[in-house]
């Protein structure tokens, strides 16, 4: 005998009321994408639940991709067997055998079908003595058991749901909107992706790629980066920002000391045009309170000044270790430490401004027009699409933006 479906159970969306449906629709597309590599695969919706018949395939490899899916809040491998007494015997106990290291137990019986001879307070010894006999140094605990064995007898057949497994939680990834994630190719701004798709948020990505000086291997890490994040939610397109020219037009022309926080907002002013191109209403980005000097507070009120989007940052108020630890359980972390440098490490002055102000990058931007540069690397854009099975190119013209 083996599981032949998962439960899904539900966390926020459950309270979302008359959009609910909405909600358990996305959630349901998105476990069909997630689990295309198993053919066999069906999901069925009820309500309140959710179930993935497995139909043959391997349930533990399902599971794991159902694990990295926003929107569940618990899963749990399940059987459907005959109302009949042998039969729900082989399944509690191989809905106990799943929890590996479970030294007790409880039974938990509901019958539906009253027309069933046995009922629920009989079931519960029944089955449960059952695992008792054909297992070593376990016993059954009715108040905090290792593992509780749920048991509901229907009119069609008998149902039995093993231990839990925790979700991803937060909301299907698409049912709150858009962000474009500035994405760097550090630590940080991966994980800011990864929390923010957790509040239901679909993402496309902007690099800022400045050849020579940053590698192929530097924007092959970032491509990577973007699959490991497809990985919990749809693909995800990556908006390659031709930058050099930029760059080396900041460090030509502006003060040193400002050469960072004016290259930041040229990034917003990039990136907010190719938001407004995609009908996309925000951004989002890795950035923490005191992290670095581009991000304290008189930074990022200079640098904001150049869009009126709303700029999401997740990670605001996390420390290093906090991010990190993240990195590491998103499977970004080593990705992230290639040593392989992005733009942001070209030209670093030697003492950027800690406390820059909004009048004086204004001054300084008004000595140089960098409205062509702009429209040239806009209309030079260029599109890689990943999600967690395979990437592509292709092409994107922007020029008509400006």
């Amino acid at each position: 005998m083996n599981f032949d479906h998962i439960m899904i159970r539900y966390g926020e969306m459950a309270l979302k009321g008359k959009k609910r449906k909405i909600f358990e629709q996305k959630l349901q597309n998105n476990l069909l994408k997630k689990l295309q590599e198993f053919p066999s695969v069906r999901i069925r919706k009820t309500r309140g639940r959710m179930y993935v018949l497995l139909n043959g395939e391997n349930p533990q490899e399902v599971m794991d991709r159902c694990q990295d899916i926003f929107g569940i809040h618990s899963l749990s491998f399940a059987v459907k067997v005959e109302k009949e007494e042998e039969e729900m015997k082989k399944a509690v106990l191989l809905a106990f055998q799943d929890a590996a290291h479970a030294k007790t137990f409880k039974i938990s019986a509901k019958r539906s079908d009253k027309d069933f001879p046995i009922d629920s307070k009989e079931l519960n010894p029944l089955l449960g003595g059952y695992i008792l006999r054909n297992t070593d140094g376990v016993t059954v605990d009715v108040h905090q058991p290792d593992v509780e064995i749920k048991v509901e007898v229907r009119q069609e057949a008998a149902y039995i749901t093993a231990q839990d497994y925790p979700g991803a939680g937060g909301f299907p990834v698409g049912t709150t909107g858009q962000s474009l994630l500035m994405l760097s190719g550090g630590i940080d701004s991966p994980v800011a992706g990864y929390l923010t798709m957790k509040r239901g948020v679909e993402l496309e990505a902007v690099h800022f790629h400045s050849p020579p000086y940053t590698s192929e291997r530097a924007k092959q890490k970032v491509i990577d980066l973007a699959q490991k994040l497809s990985n919990y939610g749809n693909s995800v397109k990556v908006h390659v920002v031709p930058f050099t020219a930029i760059q080396q037009k900041i460090h030509q022309e502006m003060p040193e000391g400002y050469s960072m926080t004016i290259m930041r907002r040229m990034m917003l002013r990039i990136s907010e045009k190719l938001a407004a191109r995609q009908g996309i209403l925000s951004m989002t980005t890795g950035e923490s309170l005191g992290q670095v000097a581009s991000q304290t507070m008189e930074s990022m009120n200079t640098i904001n000044e150049v869009t009126n989007y709303p700029v999401l940052r997740p990670l605001i108020s996390m420390d290093k270790v906090e991010i990190i630890d993240i990195a590491r359980k998103i499977d970004t972390y080593d990705i992230s430490i290639r040593p392989y440098e992005d733009c942001c490490t070209v030209f670093v002055p030697k003492s950027p401004k800690t406390m820059p102000t909004r009048k004086n990058a204004n001054y300084y931007e008004s000595n140089s027009d960098f409205s062509a540069d702009i429209e040239k690397a806009l209309e030079e854009t260029y599109i890689v699409e990943v999600d967690h099975l395979a990437g592509k190119d292709q092409k994107n013209d922007f020029s008509d933006l400006l």
